[in-house]
């Protein structure tokens, strides 16, 4: 879990209603306008699809995220939890998120059965945080020097 949520485990009937709200009602699912990144993802094999856009901050923190989307009940839920828990977070810590913050939000059976699916948001923010970090450098080596005289 991130750190901010302290929350129990829930049995699988919590974890099916958790995940259904969150393919219901998806929290931050919309086109963000100028956003700092974004990135598309999918998965071949379900027809997945999702995009991911982050407005991140000068001290390295996400401090908006919104994401679009088609495909399964399992990846687009995944798509409202990641938005949900990865906003607020530097880009250090979205990076050493894994597939147990999945098992987390959806249970152990569901991620195990639908691994693709349920890490598929999790892997495209983390896509998107390692582009914005390449472009950032990027942009730094070609800045041009100062002038000396």
């Amino acid at each position: 879990m991130s750190p901010a949520r302290e929350e129990p485990i829930l049995d699988r009937q919590e974890y099916i209603e958790n995940i259904l709200d969150h393919y219901e009602q998806p929290r931050h699912k919309h086109r963000m306008e100028n956003p700092s990144v974004q990135l598309g993802g999918g998965n071949p094999g379900c027809g997945d699809l999702i995009t991911m856009y982050l407005r991140i901050s000068d001290d390295d923190r996400i401090e908006e995220v919104s994401f679009e989307g088609d495909g399964c009940t399992i990846s687009q839920a995944g798509g409202s939890m990641i938005a949900e828990i990865i906003e607020g977070m530097t880009l250090d810590e979205v990076a050493n998120l894994g597939t147990h913050t999945m098992i987390e939000e959806m249970g152990a059976e569901t991620v195990k059965s639908r691994v693709r699916c349920a890490t598929l948001a999790l892997g495209t923010a983390q896509a998107a945080v390692k582009s914005y970090r390449n472009d950032q450098r990027t942009a730094a080596s070609e800045a041009p020097a100062p002038f000396e005289n």
